[in-house]
């Protein structure tokens, strides 16, 4: 689930500023005394980049500011590496928090400047631990760990950083937001359930917030799958499954484009693609249709109850790091939950999915990890009370959390608080063709991490919520940009379209170029 990639030629470097402020001797804030927090620098970044110690590559471009990094120790086994980055001319009185991917163990650096270019006082932190996205054995035997990343360090990370705000600027910030996708949309709900009080507008992109029922039930989805070798497919015949899928259902939506703008309309049937004779890279026998079959499906249990919902058809090709791999056991999906199940839940080094029994591993996750991990309690009636507003999106074509599970969630706080409720502080998009957070057939550009749209930032979804919220009413012409590179190297538009807020979807007018959003618009479905 590491989402963020340097995509600098398509950032903003400026936005809406407000007169400079009189900011303190930025080296001064190493000496500053906060709660569990030890200030490890302080220092003025006047040359325009960001160098690292490690081998990660150093950020350019950037304004002055103040750089803070710390660390955070709220219990014995705590060790949460934080970073607060603070403008030294122009600050915009706002403050962002970013989030993390995966299991975390990363600071989402990239996020923090885009935004620090657009005059936010921007943080983050690593979750408290440091490690790759698919790692959890920091977790093995450590249940602090566990809750600094489950919902402690994002939490303590917006406290300290709004003292030092406070120490720098000599007021608090106006208005606090959060912007993450994947495991940093679960932390995105995680805020606005358990501390509604964090942030003003928060936008959550593909939460995986129902953690310990999706990754539970990847038994199930591993035994389907992995228990038959015949039953798995190389991921060479994905463009075959992708193109027997878009013939499908492809120009459903009016315009045959590479996306299938409504997925609940799309009935394809994988047994079309069973081979007749010798099996080839254009076919499937019949072992394998039941394992494509149950990528749609999702996790079932004996009885056939779907107990987490699948992926969605027409970008099959996206598929092979996390779903297919190179070899049965190499996606990104099976290290994910061996990482979990091995050291969050059963602390098992030697914990096998194939011998696993399905129904009690949920179980053991639900009991285990749930609590702390889990961020899927209906109820924001705190969160709407502060004022707070939430936005909501999911890449129709996403290969690691299935899109049908923010609708779920989405669904259920309208039942919990009322449709009419829900309106007044909640908005979902479900975008077409797009993957995981950003990426895929479909634009996936629309001002999530800072990103630019082809029309400006204020017809993106973060200047929507910020709009929302200090505007009272969030900006309805929103649109959605694709990038390619150019012959000169530079990147171009090469598609806009707009998004809509669910339930409506992307509608084609029957005319107009299919790569122009005019040519389109937000409907019933």
């Amino acid at each position: 689930m590491k989402y963020l990639v340097r995509l600098g030629l398509l950032l903003l470097s400026v936005s809406v500023a407000t007169p400079s402020l009189l900011a303190a001797d930025c080296n001064l804030l190493k000496s500053l005394k906060l709660e569990n927090t030890t200030i490890t620098t302080a220092e003025d970044i006047t040359s325009g980049t960001l160098t690292f110690s490690d081998s990660r590559p150093p950020i350019a471009g950037l304004p002055a500011f103040c750089h803070v990094t710390g660390v955070l120790r709220p219990a014995a086994d705590s060790v949460i590496h934080f970073e607060v980055w603070l403008p030294e001319h122009d600050w915009n009185g706002r403050f962002v928090g970013a989030g993390n991917g995966g299991f975390a163990g990363s600071i989402g650096y990239d996020e923090l400047a885009n935004y620090l270019k657009r005059n936010f006082a921007v943080a983050g932190s690593d979750a408290g631990h440091q490690a790759e996205a698919t790692d959890a054995s920091w977790a093995f035997h450590h249940p602090e760990k566990v809750k600094d990343f489950g919902w402690r360090a994002v939490h303590l990370t917006r406290l300290r950083a709004a003292d030092i705000v406070v120490e720098f600027y000599g007021r608090h910030d106006e208005k606090a937001y959060f912007d993450s996708c994947s495991d940093g949309g679960r932390e995105a709900l995680m805020e606005a359930q358990r501390f509604p009080g964090d942030y003003n507008g928060i936008l959550a992109g593909a939460p995986a917030n129902a953690w310990s029922t999706m990754l539970g039930t990847a038994v199930y989805v591993l035994q389907a799958r992995q228990s038959d070798p015949h039953a798995y497919f190389s991921n060479l015949k994905l463009p075959a499954i992708q193109k027997a899928s878009l013939d499908a259902c492809d120009s459903l939506d009016g315009v045959k484009d590479g996306i299938i703008n409504e997925p609940s309309r799309c009935h394809f049937d994988p047994q079309v693609l069973l081979c007749k004779g010798e099996e080839t890279l254009d076919c499937l026998t019949a072992p394998q249709i039941g394992t494509l079959k149950s990528i749609y499906n999702g996790a079932t249990d004996s009885q056939g109850r779907v107990l987490f919902p699948g992926l969605t058809p027409g970008d099959e090709t996206s598929w092979k790091e996390w779903v297919v791999g190179q070899d049965p056991t190499g996606a990104a999906a099976v290290r994910y939950v061996e990482n979990y199940f091995r050291y969050i839940v059963t602390g098992d080094p030697k914990w096998n999915a194939l011998t696993a029994d399905p129904a009690d591993s949920l179980r053991q996750s639900r009991e285990k990890a749930a609590a702390d991990l889990d961020s899927t309690d209906p109820d924001l009636g705190k969160f709407a009370a502060n004022g707070g507003k939430l936005i909501l999106y999911h890449g129709w074509n996403d290969p690691a959390i299935s899109p049908w599970n923010t609708i779920s969630y989405y669904q259920s706080v309208q039942q919990k608080m009322g449709a009419a409720t829900v309106t007044s502080f909640v908005r979902l998009y479900m975008v077409p063709g797009v993957e995981h957070c950003v990426g895929g057939p479909g634009p996936s550009f629309f001002g999530q991490f800072g990103l630019e749209t082809a029309k400006g930032p204020e017809y993106g979804l973060f200047d929507s919520l910020v709009n929302w919220v200090e505007k009272g009413s969030p900006e309805e012409n929103i649109t959605a940009a694709k990038y390619a590179r150019g012959e000169n190297g530079s990147m171009k538009v090469v598609m806009t379209r707009p998004l809509c807020a669910y339930p409506k979807v992307v509608k084609y007018s029957g005319s107009g170029d299919k790569n122009d959003a005019a040519s389109f618009t937000c409907a019933e479905p």
